[in-house]
């Protein structure tokens, strides 16, 4: 079924800590050593993060990681977006495209499977980081 990508749960991971900090600078290692999570990995999903205007990185001694605005404000699927590019479909025809699957013209699941997907990004869209932390 639906999996996120160990990318996504330690990006979701992060900007919950994040949030939680309640807008103290919060670093990379910090987040890595609390939650087991690989620090080169991490590193680069806080890059995305950052890149795409959901945290704000500070550089130097006390340099770290805040949110770029309110855990109100920031939705899950903004997250998810910024760090793969789109939510996790339930088929390879939505996916990809239809014509990537062999049975696409006869399948009679794809309507039905199709609207769960769009029920599923409603609720990441609709749920924010306030809610997680």
């Amino acid at each position: 079924m639906l999996k996120l990508s160990k990318k996504v749960e330690y990006g979701l991971i992060a900007i919950r800590h994040i949030a939680a900090s309640q807008g103290a600078v919060t670093t990379a290692k910090e987040i890595a050593d609390r939650y087991k999570i690989p620090y080169e990995l991490l590193a680069k999903v806080l890059q995305r993060l950052a890149k795409s205007g959901l945290i704000v990185s500070y550089q130097g001694v006390n340099g770290g990681y805040t949110l770029a605005r309110g855990a109100s404000e920031i939705s899950i699927s903004t997250v998810i977006d910024a760090i793969e590019g789109r939510l996790p479909a339930l088929t390879q025809c939505i996916a990809e495209s239809p014509q990537s699957c062999s049975i696409y013209d006869n399948c009679t699941i794809k309507n039905p499977l199709g609207k769960i997907q769009l029920n599923i990004e409603q609720v990441f869209k609709t749920m924010k980081v306030s809610e997680i932390v």
